[in-house]
């Protein structure tokens, strides 16, 4: 009995986090404003010579009315100082910044964004990968137009590109829950990451908060952390749809995209308390729906917790279907049981190992 109990409360809780993030996606409506301030997009790149070829383009054809691009060249050892300082010559709306020897005790990405967001001309900075890839020319005005007062951060959402094999269509089905998440929470007012692949906020934040300063030895944070620290109602749009998102490149390994998520949850041990709170509980239910109930769905089945087990799967598929079309790409929603199921382990191991773990590095 005592058992049941349990698993009808894990499943409960599942359906009404599912059914509040389907409401909000559903209905998700952000306000539009006629603001389109001047906007200084900042990169960092380490080696991205050849990815940095197909990025610039992009980024200078941009449809918007006042803009720059800002490249800061992370201590490179192939072509990319060569190719920025030509390209630079070529177009006056494209700087580098270049970082030859940073501090021993701050990480290497912060210093670099610290400086380019420091040699920005503009007060809005909008940040993205060198590996990323706008999904159109409209990138900075989808993201600007969200733009009103007392807005000081636009979240973006930034999905992985498509190819064949389970891997892709995990690292893509879990882009896409965490994208629901933090776009989600959002829009009912409790935003708690950003992605700092399609991410904009005011150098003044950054600049009045001393930056990255109270997390600048860390692996990681200089996006969700940020966002965690500076996000309210009050000041955090988002900004979704087909324009307003930037490509990524997913890894093509299971060991590299596991490493790269196990230095992303170590960060999130130091979210705010509530934030925590949420999220923990979230993918403690998700396992357990699993873990426990499936067993007892099996072996010892109840009407009731069953059609509460059904109930669940169904919302996860519609939640991925209603809210990956929002964000603006798409996402083959029959594949969410299978990857549901691997989900649960996926968050076992990495979430188990982040949570211990006190030292991460960036690469294995």
């Amino acid at each position: 009995m005592t058992l049941n109990i349990i698993c009808l409360a894990v499943l409960a809780l599942q359906i009404i986090y599912m059914a509040v993030l389907l409401s909000s996606m559903a209905n998700a409506q952000p306000k539009t404003s006629d603001a389109r301030p001047p906007v200084s997009i900042i990169i960092c790149a380490h080696d991205e010579e050849e990815n940095l070829k197909e990025l610039v383009p992009q980024l200078l054809s941009q449809q918007y009315p006042e803009f720059e691009v800002i490249i800061v060249e992370d201590r490179c050892n192939d072509g990319t100082y060569d190719f920025l300082l030509q390209a630079t010559k070529e177009n006056e709306k494209l700087k580098m910044v270049r970082v030859t020897q940073k501090p021993e005790h701050i990480n290497g990405k912060k210093f670099a964004l610290t400086l380019g967001i420091k040699a920005a001309r503009y007060d809005w900075v909008l940040l993205t990968d060198a590996d990323c890839r706008p999904a159109s020319a409209q990138w900075i005005g989808s993201m600007a137009e969200k733009i009103q007062e007392p807005t000081k951060i636009v979240l973006g959402f930034s999905p992985y590109t498509k190819s064949g094999g389970l891997l892709n269509a995990f690292i893509r089905f879990e882009s896409f829950l965490t994208g629901i998440q933090f776009i989600g929470l959002a829009l009912l007012g409790r935003p708690y990451m950003g992605v700092g692949r399609n991410l904009a906020y005011r150098k003044e934040l950054f600049l009045d908060n001393k930056g990255f300063n109270s997390h600048l030895g860390i692996t990681g944070g200089d996006d969700d952390l940020f966002v965690n620290q500076h996000a309210t109602k009050k000041n955090t749009v988002v900004s979704i749809g087909a324009e307003a998102i930037v490509f990524s490149k997913p890894k093509t390994a299971w060991g590299e995209f596991l490493h790269q998520k196990f230095r992303h949850l170590s960060v999130g041990k130091r979210y705010k308390f509530f934030d925590k709170i949420v999220l923990g509980a979230f993918s403690l239910s998700w396992m357990l729906s699993w873990f426990l109930v499936l067993p007892v769905v099996v072996l010892n089945p109840l009407i009731a917790t069953a059609s509460l087990f059904f109930i669940r799967l169904m919302l996860a598929i519609a939640v991925i279907h209603v809210g990956s079309r929002k964000l603006g790409d798409s996402f083959e929603a029959w594949k969410t049981p299978l990857l549901d199921f691997m989900y649960a382990f996926y968050y076992l191991v990495t979430g188990a190992k982040a949570l211990f773990v006190k030292k991460v590095k960036w690469k294995n």
